[in-house]
């Protein structure tokens, strides 16, 4: 992939652009999205997205007082569902609540999350290639339909695992490739017909929409990006596909 090139151009969607280019057009894409963040994942996802999130959730199990660090967080979908799973289990078992920092670069996304409810999340304006915390103070990274849009993958993997705990989880959710061919002809209508439509109608922006379908097909594949994130020093490296490939969890473990 052209990405890989160190000082090559970058793809944004279906185009190349120069690599300092890439991350101003990605928050230009997320300002005029943020109000409707929610309602384009819903797109996306015909909805489903939201109970990927919550197996996510599931598999990062939340304990009493741990901290969650989500990057890319958007509105907070994955810190909420973090800091209400792992609150049940703080009430079951004692200890304090979990907590979650939710850090996005695009401060629209931020303003949008902060309009709901926010009890015991954070919210921290970054980059996940140059994230601004210590080392070592999250207990489990997150990364929701974010990595694909970063310029440097490498450097943002390295970052999640340097501000992670020893033992701490790596866990992200991404959009994938299908895992059987059959239904690659109703999925490439759907995304490149379909979505940047449904864009213009329900968001008055069909050029969004259609570099977030571009950019799913520019992702690399499951066992592509598990590479990657190896590569970064993450061990135990799994994969879990959901929906047939629609979207995908890639987990490790900082050891």
């Amino acid at each position: 992939m052209i990405d890989d090139a160190p000082d090559g151009p970058v793809s944004f969607g279906f185009e190349e652009v120069a690599r300092g280019d890439k991350a101003t057009r990605v928050r230009g894409v997320f300002d005029r999205v943020a109000r409707r963040y929610d309602l384009m994942n819903d797109v996306l996802s015909l909805g489903v997205h939201r109970v990927w999130k919550d197996f996510v959730i599931a598999r990062a199990n939340p304990q009493p007082g741990e901290r969650l660090l989500d990057v890319a967080g958007g509105t907070g979908d994955l810190a909420r569902r973090w800091v209400a799973r792992g609150g049940r289990a703080a009430a079951r078992r004692g200890g304090p609540p979990p907590d979650a920092v939710v850090c996005d670069i695009n401060e629209q996304m931020l303003r949008a999350g902060r309009g709901g409810r926010g009890d015991g999340i954070t919210w921290t304006a970054g980059d996940a290639e140059r994230l601004p915390f210590k080392d070592k103070i999250a207990d489990a990274v997150t990364i929701g339909f974010g990595i694909r849009n970063v310029t440097d993958r490498a450097a943002a993997l390295a970052e999640m695992r340097r501000v992670l705990k020893p033992g701490g989880r790596f866990l992200c959710l991404e959009f994938s490739r299908l895992t059987t061919a059959t239904f690659e002809p109703l999925y490439d209508a759907w995304s490149f017909k379909a979505i940047p439509r449904l864009g213009g109608l329900l968001a008055k922006d069909e050029a969004s929409y259609r570099y977030l379908a571009e950019s799913i097909r520019r992702f690399p594949d499951q066992e592509a990006f598990a590479a990657e994130v190896r590569a970064a020093g993450f061990k135990n490296v799994t994969v879990a596909n959901y929906s047939g490939g629609v979207a995908a969890l890639h987990m490790g473990w900082r050891i």
